[in-house]
């Protein structure tokens, strides 16, 4: 049916790279620009039929299915092929109106972000809809008209869902932005996660921030601000992709840089595992338990988790956690061929500080 997800869509390209059972998606873009032209449809006396045939970045066509389409509105469901993609089976509407004169101007609806802050491909003030979309959604547009247009796009239960994205800490506020440079969601790429990822980067360097403070996730972010007086958008989360982000850091005129995460994350920096999901990466507790008893002898306490283990050694953990920090120190330090300064800070899981390495007074 129309409302359905489609279980092998044939208008979603073919998977690459040897994995031939996972299915590609679509980008927000992509589904904007479908409906887009789906809604002008209609109000040129049009009846769109189940699919929109919309151009992508590339040149390439393909058909996206449509919910709805009338009286001058259209959704469509966005599928992202096997990505674990937030977006996922969100309906993406948008409404289309003639206006007296101009090209086309876009609109937030409900779920739709605004930005607010520099630094961004959108100016602060504007609706959260990148350039390459905007792009999309224009050449779909003259496609069926020439007439200047007004385009609201809406996802209903976006500002839910951007709460899970990075929006909050990019200031795009009230919702999810329409995203995409391809046209296509490459399941399990990280590319989207890379892009947002130069996004806070870029974000903090227009705010001002020359020493950002680069964190795993949650428990970092909570950490960093438990212990030193940071800017919300001082705070980079780097998730797992700590190789690309310090790839990224190098287009950057930072001077500095904080590295503050719990030790089963950040031990494995040291080890010079760049990516530090668990099934990518190998286990921290060998690292931190081989240097333990580096430094203390053969007789440190066994544990099966790295919290377990720095709780184990009660008062020996300040010298081994220093030691380990200034292990993952020196790894990013080389990582980023000593390209600005880098301090490193172990904190344990309520936040409290393990041990550190370098210069932390730019950030008290």
């Amino acid at each position: 049916s129309q409302g359905g997800r489609p279980d092998t869509p044939p208008s979603v390209p073919p998977s690459q790279g040897g994995r031939p059972e996972l299915r590609w998606g679509w980008t927000t873009g992509t589904c904007a620009a479908a409906a887009c032209k789906a809604a002008a449809l209609t109000l040129l006396g049009g009846e769109p039929g189940p699919g929109i045939e919309v151009g992508l970045p590339d040149g390439t066509r393909t058909v996206i299915p449509l919910l709805w389409a009338a009286a001058g509105k259209a959704a469509v469901r966005k599928d992202a092929g096997d990505d674990p993609d937030v977006t996922h089976g969100a309906t993406v509407e948008v409404v289309v109106a003639w206006a007296d004169s101009g090209d086309v101007e876009f609109r937030a609806g409900v779920g739709i972000g605004t930005v607010t802050r520099p630094g961004l491909s959108v100016p602060p003030g504007e609706p959260a809809i990148n350039p390459v979309p905007r792009r999309m959604i224009r050449q779909a547009l003259r496609e069926v008209t020439e007439r200047p247009a007004i385009v609201v796009i809406s996802i209903p239960d976006g500002e839910q869902l951007a709460a899970r994205t990075a929006n909050p800490r990019l200031g795009v506020v009230g919702g999810l932005s329409i995203l995409g440079t391809s046209g296509r969601v490459r399941p399990y790429s990280c590319s989207a996660y890379k892009e947002s990822l130069e996004c806070l980067l870029r974000v903090a360097r227009a705010s001002g921030v020359t020493s950002p403070v680069l964190v795993p996730g949650n428990i970092g972010r909570k950490a960093a601000c438990q212990n030193f007086p940071l800017r919300d958008d001082q705070i980079v989360e780097v998730g797992n992709e700590w190789g690309a982000l310090l790839e990224l850091l190098g287009g950057y005129p930072f001077e500095r840089l904080l590295a503050l995460g719990h030790p089963g994350k950040l031990a494995k920096l040291a080890a010079g595992c760049w990516d530090t999901h668990s099934s990518r990466s190998r286990s921290a507790v060998p690292i931190v338990s081989r240097l333990g008893r580096r430094l203390l002898g053969p007789d440190v306490p066994a544990s099966s988790t790295v919290e377990g283990f720095f709780q184990a050694l009660g008062e020996q953990r300040s010298p081994v956690a220093d030691r380990l920090a200034l292990h993952i120190r020196r790894a990013i330090s080389r990582r980023v061929a000593d390209t600005l300064e880098v301090a490193a800070v172990l904190v344990d899981l309520g936040g409290n500080i393990l041990g550190s390495s370098g210069d932390l007074s730019p950030w008290r």
